[in-house]
């Protein structure tokens, strides 16, 4: 039986080291030789002994996904299929900025909490990925890097990562470890659509990563039709959550409002948006909704876009509104599970 030490962490390399009477310092070298010079196979990590190699090789091999296909834009965007060790599926997508690739992560085979404007539910959610299947998203994009660099990481790919909450938690700790990848919190993301519970495991995790929270509307009527998971989690208790965070971390909360023609992108929502959200630490980014077949929803103009961007900001609050990146090849926000790979690039 083959044991899997992508997403170990280091005291567990020690233990299996032990465990095959390998020195216990062997265990910093394959952990960076992992995490940090990216190998695909134990035999390309020269500083172990031949003897070491091969036997990793045979007791250990790492599972380095498949890439089945890809679809890639003119604006730098690339979508991949990735193919895992059990057959099972997942897209990760490449996003290219000024200072460098940023790798959209996928936290779970599916999604299961039916946002209305999100494809990324069709097909329900199958699976859990594990933090080493998570991890191999990010080693895979560096591989294709131009530079051979990840510039920074977003957990916002298919899946909610408080559902997957201990495999989300060990995948940070291995981008910001020494010997992992030495990734700055602030420029790692995790994204949810309100799991509470989670926000507040997070908070004292002494991981202080940017959260990003989909909120998408100011009242819990609206909110609760087009995100469910605020029925379970209404917006009083989840922005109690978000300060708790805050506090905890020191880190300001983006809130992810997506605009939805002539539902919640009237001035009357702005004002209610405004009135509500934390001055001192919310940020908002406002995102158009980006097309999906079979979903009645459109962008507004971008005089209206434009407005509503500005009454946040009278009301004092940080705003941006996202770029949308990889729109045409079913790679931006929401869009992940809605364009098979085998239509063609």
């Amino acid at each position: 039986m083959t044991v899997d030490l992508l997403g170990a962490e280091l005291e567990e390399m020690e233990a299996f080291c032990q465990s095959r009477g390998i020195p216990r310092y062997r265990a910093r070298q394959m952990a960076e030789g992992i995490y940090r010079r990216n190998i695909g196979s134990w035999r390309e990590l020269a500083v172990l002994p031949r003897a070491t190699r091969e036997m990793l090789a045979a007791q250990a091999p790492l599972p380095v996904p498949t890439v089945v296909d890809t679809r890639s834009t003119g604006d730098g965007t690339v979508k991949y299929l990735l193919q895992l060790a059990d057959g099972q599926k997942v897209e990760t997508v490449s996003l290219a900025y000024t200072y460098g690739t940023v790798a959209c992560v996928s936290s779970q085979a599916g999604c299961r909490q039916g946002c209305v404007f999100c494809a990324s539910h069709v097909g329900g959610c199958i699976r859990d990925l594990t933090a080493g299947e998570m991890l191999a998203q990010v080693q895979e994009l560096r591989r294709r890097a131009p530079d051979g660099k990840i510039a920074g990481v977003v957990i916002m790919g298919t899946g909610e990562p408080m559902e997957n909450y201990a495999a989300t938690v060990r995948f940070l700790r291995l981008l910001q470890a020494p010997y992992g990848l030495e990734m700055s919190p602030r420029r790692i993301t995790v994204s949810t659509c309100g799991i509470v519970p989670g926000i507040l495991r997070l908070a004292e995790e002494g991981l202080p990563v940017t959260l990003a929270v989909s909120l998408h509307a100011a009242t819990d009527e609206l909110r609760s039709r087009l995100v469910p998971v605020n029925r379970r989690y209404p917006i009083r208790k989840l922005l109690e959550a978000c300060a708790a965070y805050f506090q905890a971390t020191g880190r300001r909360v983006t809130f992810e409002y997506v605009l939805l023609e002539g539902i919640n992108d009237s001035p009357e929502e702005a004002k209610r948006l405004s009135a509500m959200l934390p001055v001192k630490w919310g940020h908002v980014n406002l995102i158009p909704v980006n097309p999906v077949a079979g979903r009645p929803f459109r962008t507004p103009s971008r005089e209206k876009m434009g407005r509503f961007a500005d009454i946040l900001r009278r009301g004092g609050l940080g705003v941006t509104v996202r770029r949308s990146l990889g729109q045409t090849i079913g790679a931006a926000c929401g869009q992940l599970r809605a364009h098979p790979f085998q239509e063609g690039n």
